[in-house]
């Protein structure tokens, strides 16, 4: 049998039999261990913005934020089966840059440059954090550990199969195929789930869905502009505000039945 084969088989075998989230809790990454440890990385961020001045506890874009924050937060417990109780948490950065994200567990946060630059209504926030907060109910951290895992692993296979004889140029076209074969077409699709689970949690939380919409729409003039840190890691493109056209009569009939 040849190293290409057994390759396959090896990788393929462990998504099949266990998948990424099993492969995540055999190297030490469970759910539990997951939000301990986002946990402490948002305690430490809350000390250091303490520490700067740039912690935002009382202006308008902060109180606009917790509003909606506090009105997803029980949408979000309704739909957890991570099988672990979130301890939801905010924390808003005084900072131009248009981002946000919640870390395992529940840890929210949201730099103010989002609602400020983008002007963004409070629905159009929702789908921000909706987005985010799906990403984190549905273990999409631990879902990357996990595909990161079995990359590794590919990785190693094929070089070890190669033996010491590969170079330079074969190092790099190996870890370019395991990106491709694992790591990027997977992001893509954490990104689809995030989006369509999104719709569904603003929907179900009062918010009007269509506002998903036009926040994307935002972000592609910014893009234009010159881009956001927040694009870098959530492709934002006439592709994608398709995709979520499609998936938008389900999330508008949970809205409209409010």
């Amino acid at each position: 049998m040849n190293n290409k084969l057994i390759l396959s088989l090896c990788v393929a075998g462990i998504v099949t039999i266990s998948g990424c989230t099993t492969v995540a809790d055999m190297a030490g990454a469970d759910s539990a261990t997951l939000n301990v440890a986002a946990a402490q990385g948002f305690n430490k961020t809350i000390q250091e913005a303490s520490a700067n001045k740039t912690l935002d506890t009382s202006s308008a874009t902060y109180r606009r934020i917790n509003s909606v924050f506090s009105r997803l937060k029980p949408y979000g417990d309704q739909i957890n089966q991570t099988g672990q109780k979130f301890n939801w948490q905010l924390a808003v950065l005084k900072s131009d840059q248009v981002n946000a994200y919640v870390a395992p567990g529940g840890k929210v946060v949201f730099y103010t440059g989002i609602v400020n630059k983008l002007n963004l209504t409070d629905a159009e926030i929702a789908a921000v954090m909706g987005h985010e907060m799906v990403h984190a109910l549905e273990e999409h951290s631990k879902n990357k550990i996990g595909a990161q895992a079995l990359t590794n692993l590919a990785l190693n296979i094929g070089l070890s199969a190669a033996g010491n004889n590969v170079g330079q140029l074969g190092a790099a076209a190996a870890q370019l195929g395991s990106q491709v074969g694992v790591g990027l077409p997977y992001s893509r699709s954490l990104e689809s789930q995030a989006d369509q689970g999104g719709l569904l949690l603003m929907a179900r939380a009062g918010y009007n869905p269509q506002a998903a919409i036009t926040l994307w729409e935002k972000m592609n003039k910014l893009d234009g502009a010159g881009g956001s840190s927040f694009l870098s890691t959530h492709p934002s493109n006439s592709q994608r505000i398709e995709a979520m056209r499609k998936n938008l009569p389900a999330a508008q009939a949970i809205y409209n039945k409010r």
